[in-house]
């Protein structure tokens, strides 16, 4: 394994939705696709468990968060920077 595919890590922006845990947020990043049959916009979402150092990230605050090594259970990401604060 090169050093250049190991670090081709997938890198998602999304909405933090909670922060209740030590260290971890959970982000939702929406996602719209048609719809195979009907060509109709079809909204869906997935939640990312994301592990936060400094529990800098709130509730509605925008994230990036990059793929890493598996953290805890359900941890499988890292926030890398806070894109933009709640109001």
């Amino acid at each position: 394994m090169t050093d250049q595919t190991r670090n081709r890590r997938k890198v998602r922006v999304g909405v933090v939705v909670s922060d209740s845990r030590d260290k971890t947020v959970t982000v939702v990043i929406p996602n719209l696709t048609a719809h195979p049959r009907y060509d109709k916009i079809v909204r869906k979402s997935e939640k990312f468990h994301a592990h936060d150092e400094g529990n800098d990230a709130n509730v509605g605050d925008t994230v990036r968060i990059m793929e890493t090594r598996p953290l805890s259970k359900s941890k499988r990401w890292r926030v890398i920077e806070i894109v933009e604060r709640a109001r």
